[in-house]
Order: C-alpha cells, then sequence, then structure tokens
C-alpha cells in the first residue's frame, strides 16, 4: 500500500502559498471584558439592526419566496444600480458591464489578484498597509515592491524613483500597484491630490493596473477626497469598495469597478458564489434609507471618537509616543519608540485593553516593530479613554 500525503497532491502554487504565514494570524484572542481597541468592526450601536429588520420583512412581503432562490429576487439588480448611483456621487461613472458585485472587498482583492497576478508578477504596495490585501497577494506572487507611506500617504516621489531605477537596470517592472488612498489601514493617512495625479501619471508611464481599495473613502470627517477612479482617463485603476464600514460587515456586500474586460474576468471566476438574499436585503435597506443623513451620522460619531482618542493620548502617552491624526476612517497609527509592541501586547491584554502589532502591516514584520493600530470604531468613548489609560500604564511598565 502507498502511504499517502496530502501535501504532495496540492499544487506548486498551493504549496508555495501554504509557505506564508497562515491568514489571521494578526486577530488577538481577546479576553473577556478586554476593551477592543483592535477591532476594525463598525459601532454596534450604528450597525442598523431594525432597519434591516424592516427591510427583509419588507422584501419577503413583496417577493416571498423569490429572494431565496439563486437570483430569483428583482433587488438583485437593483443593488447594482443603487451602487452605480452611489459610485456616480463620487464622480466615479460606470456601466453595468463595468461594475461587479462581490462578498465584501476581499473577495474583490482576491479575485483581482487571480486574474493579474502570477509567481513572476511584481505587485506594488504601501508599507505598512492592509493586512488581509498582504495575505491575498502572497497566495498568488512573492515579489513585492514596497514604498512607504508618510503623513501625506502614498510616497509617489519614492515610487518614481524606485521604477527608474528598475527601468534603468532592465529588471521587470510591477503590473499592479495597491493602495488605499483614502483614510489608509493602517495609518489613517489620506494621499493628496497632487499625489494621486502624479500616481496616475506614473501608471501611464511605467504601464501598470493600480487597485484602490476604497473601504472607508465615506468616512470622512471634513470633505470626502476625490476617488482615484474619478480621476482615471485610462481605464488603468479597479476601484475596490464595501458597505462593511458603513452598513454591516456581514452583508457582505463589495465591489469592483474597472475596465470592462477586466470585470468580465473578474466574473468569470466569481461565476455564482454571491449571496442573493444578502443583495436582496441590502437593496431593500437601501431602498428605505436616507443614506446622506445616515453617513452623516456615521462621520460624526466617528469624529467624536477619533477626538476622544486623540485626547487621551495627549492626557496618557504625550511624552512616550508619536501619531497621525486621520481626517477619517477607523483607525489612528501610533509609534512607540523602543518598545517591541508584539510584546507590549501580552502586558496590555493583563491590563485590560486590546491593539493591532504593527508588524502584521509590513511585508518585513520587524520594521513593524514600534507600531500599533489603535480603532476607534468599535468601542464606545468611555472604553476608549479607560483603554487608553491602561495602554499607557502597559507602556510605562515597559519601559521603565
Amino acid at each position: 500500500m502507498i502511504e499517502v500525503s496530502i501535501e504532495s497532491f496540492f499544487s506548486e502554487n498551493i504549496k508555495s502559498a501554504l509557505k506564508s504565514n497562515p491568514p489571521g494570524e494578526w486577530m488577538t484572542k481577546v479576553p473577556a471584558g478586554c476593551i477592543r481597541l483592535n477591532s476594525g468592526y463598525p459601532s454596534p450601536t450604528h450597525v442598523p439592526v431594525m432597519p434591516l429588520k424592516t427591510a427583509v420583512a419588507k422584501l419577503f412581503e413583496e417577493e416571498q419566496d423569490l429572494p431565496l432562490h439563486y437570483l430569483g429576487s428583482p433587488r438583485i439588480t437593483k443593488l447594482k444600480e443603487q451602487i452605480q448611483k452611489r459610485l456616480a456621487e463620487r464622480g466615479i461613472h460606470v456601466s453595468e458591464e463595468e461594475l461587479l458585485i462581490t462578498s465584501g472587498a476581499c473577495q474583490a482583492i482576491d479575485l483581482i489578484a487571480r486574474i493579474l497576478i502570477d509567481d513572476k508578477t511584481i505587485v506594488a504596495i504601501e508599507t505598512p498597509t492592509y493586512m488581509e490585501a498582504l495575505e491575498i497577494f502572497q497566495n498568488y506572487t512573492k515579489s513585492f515592491i514596497s514604498i512607504p507611506v508618510d503623513k501625506y500617504g502614498f510616497d509617489t516621489n519614492r515610487l518614481e524613483e524606485v521604477l527608474a531605477e528598475r527601468k534603468s537596470k532592465g529588471l521587470t517592472l510591477p503590473r499592479l500597484l495597491y493602495t488605499i488612498p483614502t483614510f489608509q489601514n493602517p495609518t489613517g493617512t489620506t494621499l493628496t491630490a497632487e499625489r494621486r495625479q502624479h500616481l496616475l501619471e506614473l501608471a501611464a508611464k511605467y504601464n501598470f493596473l493600480i487597485l484602490e481599495d476604497d473601504a472607508y473613502g465615506e468616512l470622512s470627517f471634513n470633505k470626502c477626497p476625490i476617488p482615484l477612479k474619478a480621476l482615471d482617463r485610462e481605464d488603468r485603476v479597479l476601484h475596490v469598495g464595501s458597505l462593511s464600514k458603513v452598513v454591516a460587515p456581514g452583508l457582505r456586500i463589495g465591489w469592483a469597478a474597472g475596465a470592462s474586460e477586466l470585470i468580465t474576468a473578474l466574473a468569470w471566476f466569481k461565476k455564482d458564489l454571491g449571496h442573493p438574499f444578502s443583495h436582496a436585503t441590502t437593496a431593500t435597506f437601501l431602498e428605505i434609507t436616507d443614506f446622506e443623513k445616515r453617513l452623516k451620522t456615521l462621520r460624526d460619531a466617528y469624529q467624536e471618537k477619533c477626538t476622544v482618542l486623540i485626547s487621551s493620548l495627549e492626557q496618557y502617552l504625550s511624552e512616550l509616543v508619536s501619531w497621525y491624526v486621520p481626517e477619517g476612517g477607523y483607525f489612528v497609527w501610533v509609534k512607540i519608540p523602543g518598545v517591541d509592541t508584539a510584546q507590549l501586547l501580552t502586558q496590555a491584554l493583563v491590563e485590560g485593553v486590546a491593539f493591532v502589532p504593527g508588524k502584521y502591516f509590513f511585508l518585513n514584520q520587524k520594521d513593524g516593530t514600534e507600531f500599533i493600530r489603535l480603532s476607534f470604531s468599535y468601542a464606545d468613548e468611555k472604553e476608549i479613554v479607560e483603554g487608553i489609560k491602561k495602554l499607557g500604564k502597559a507602556v510605562k511598565s515597559i519601559l521603565v
């Protein structure tokens, strides 16, 4: 009898992908009662439970069993129209053939990686960047160009230097660049208007596509920046968005908007891996919701929470740490010089507060040892103050 080695049946690209760190390794096991400044989740008080309950009742009353079939509900088509309208209000005008509804933004990112990346492809990324996107890209390639983020967002001047050097040496140029230009995860920074235009010019000059992750784009504390896709005149931008941060993540409603040829290829591999009931429910929710009013409520609430977090940092940690002040989104990026924040997390959990160590947002994790990502979206104001107080105690216990 031949001894079976299951791993031997894996394809070569899967064997390679499995050598990376396992997905979700960054997710801290938070003890009961611990203040969650690690959660990139919406505020529990602003998840629209009752309006969604009303939407489900309305949906069943009007359509009976149709939403429970594969493609039975006419509201599935309606959802795409509603997303098109929301995108148009932000300057992104796409046809039906240029938009694909996905199961959250991560499915969109994975589908894009699937059609554009192989083991010979170089991907340009921000550093630090969204850890789940890193996990996805590492399933397809091990070749990256990392460009730093500063207080003005992605450093496009440094990108230009790297691209020019690679071209002069005859080295392979990136096929895809991944960026979160607005309220970046984890830093909270926003790419300036000048850098947005510069990035599009570089994409044309060096012939690469841009994956714009816009998960937080509508959560501005002031005026929402213009998306890269709204400035795109050459179909070089694939715009990925989601309702996870502005409605509810469990609905798994995301999308990709871009050139019809790209969207067709994405749909080819997505097949019917959607959620018809969720699509129909979301479409009904959007029908009965004043969405601009909802966005204003969210923006005001998150701005207040961010203000509380920043004030708490100033009160309890101002002499020990530094941070970026975000103009929207969910996160504050904090540097704690001289502290290994992975070790700090152990002490912080003992004190009763959780955060995400910075190392998980870097391709080279050693580059992130002095950073942490704090979220102000999930905890309430009182918890935020108490959480930063506990964090201050943990930091001081290590530095003493």
